[in-house]
C-alpha cells in the first residue's frame, strides 16, 4: 500500500483498490463539486479540485499509480508542476480537453483498461472504435413540493442526477410556491439543473414567504350581487365577504391569516376568479341573453354632457 502522505484514494472518496469505471464516476463527482467556476473562484474550492485533478492523474495511470504505491519519488508519482498556474478553464472545456485526451489514448471514460499486447505476425488487428458523438448541455428540471412550515425555515433536499450524481441543497427561508432555483453546472455537460418548488396545500392555498394566496371561483351573479364565502387558511376556514361589482383578479386581504416568523405575521390574499357554466341551463342561458341585451341597451344610450 502507498506510504505517500496523500493519499489520493481518500480525495476521491474511494476504497483502496477501487476499479477504473469507479475511479473515473468518482472523479467526475468531485470535479463538478470543486471546481473554482462552480464555487465562485473559492480558494478553498480550488485547493481542493486541484487535489482531485492529481488524484485521477496518479489512479488512472496505470504506471504512476504502481509508483505511487510502491512510495517511490514523489507522492504524485511524477506529477509535474502545478496544471493551473495560470488559470483554471471553464468547467465544460476543462471536461472536454480530458475527455479528449482519454479518447486519443485509447480508452474512453467508461471503459476499462485493459493491458496493450504487441501484436502476433500476420495477425490483423481491429481498429479502435469510433468515439460516440458530443452531447450537448442540456438543462434538466425537477419539481419539488414542500410544506409550507419547510418553505418557511428551509428545507434540506437530496437531489439525484441522471448521472447518479447525487447533490445536498437547502432551499432558502421564506420561499414561495412557483420559486425556480438554479443550480448551475451540476448536470450533465456542465448544463444547470432548476428546482421548481411547489408550496401548496390540499385546500388549495399557495405559499410565498410569510404571505398566503387563494384563488376563490365565484359564478358571475355571486360577483356581481356580492355573497358570503367559505375560504381555508391556514388555521381553519373562515367566512369572507365579497362586495357586489367584484370582477376577475380583484384581491380581497384577510388580515393575518399568513404565516408567522417570530412577531412577524402575513397576510392572506384571496384573488376572485369568475367562472362560466360550462354547460348552463336552459334558463340560465336566458338569463345570460337578457343580460347581454341590457348591456346593449345601456352602452347605446348617449352620455349627456
Amino acid at each position: 500500500m502507498a506510504t505517500a502522505a496523500r493519499d489520493h484514494w481518500e480525495v476521491l472518496g474511494l476504497a483502496a483498490g477501487a476499479d477504473a469505471v469507479s475511479i473515473k464516476r468518482a472523479f467526475r463527482q468531485q470535479a463538478r463539486l470543486w471546481h473554482p467556476d462552480l464555487n465562485g473562484n473559492d480558494p478553498v474550492a480550488e485547493a481542493r479540485f486541484k487535489r482531485v485533478n492529481e488524484a485521477y492523474a496518479v489512479l488512472s495511470d496505470p504506471i504512476r499509480r504502481r509508483a505511487w504505491e510502491a512510495g517511490e519519488g514523489q507522492d504524485s508519482a511524477g506529477f509535474e508542476g502545478d496544471p493551473f498556474a495560470s488559470g483554471f478553464p471553464r468547467f465544460e472545456d476543462y471536461l472536454a480537453q480530458l475527455f479528449g485526451q482519454e479518447r486519443r489514448s485509447g480508452r474512453s471514460w467508461d471503459e476499462e483498461p485493459e493491458p496493450e499486447e504487441p501484436p502476433e505476425a500476420g495477425r490483423v488487428t481491429a481498429a479502435a472504435a469510433a468515439s460516440p458523438p458530443v452531447m450537448a448541455a442540456t438543462d434538466e428540471e425537477t419539481l419539488v413540493s414542500l410544506t409550507p412550515e419547510q418553505a418557511l425555515a428551509g428545507q434540506r433536499l437530496e437531489l439525484e442526477l441522471r448521472d447518479g450524481t447525487v447533490v445536498e441543497v437547502w432551499s432558502p427561508p421564506l420561499a414561495g410556491d412557483g420559486w425556480r432555483l438554479r443550480l448551475a453546472g451540476v448536470a450533465a455537460g456542465g448544463a444547470d439543473h432548476f428546482l421548481q418548488l411547489r408550496v401548496r396545500t390540499e385546500e388549495g392555498l399557495r405559499i410565498d414567504g410569510l404571505r398566503v394566496l387563494y384563488q376563490l371561483e365565484l359564478h358571475p351573479a355571486e360577483a356581481a350581487l356580492g355573497c358570503q364565502a367559505v375560504v381555508p387558511t391556514l388555521e381553519g376556514p373562515v367566512r369572507l365577504r365579497v362586495p357586489p361589482g367584484s370582477s376577475s383578479g380583484r384581491l380581497l386581504r384577510l388580515r393575518h391569516r399568513g404565516q408567522s416568523q417570530g412577531e412577524q405575521r402575513g397576510d392572506q390574499l384571496v384573488e376572485v376568479r369568475i367562472v362560466v357554466p360550462a354547460t348552463p341551463t336552459e334558463a340560465e342561458q336566458a338569463l345570460f341573453r337578457r343580460l347581454q341585451e341590457l348591456h346593449r341597451e345601456q352602452g347605446s344610450v348617449p352620455i349627456s354632457g
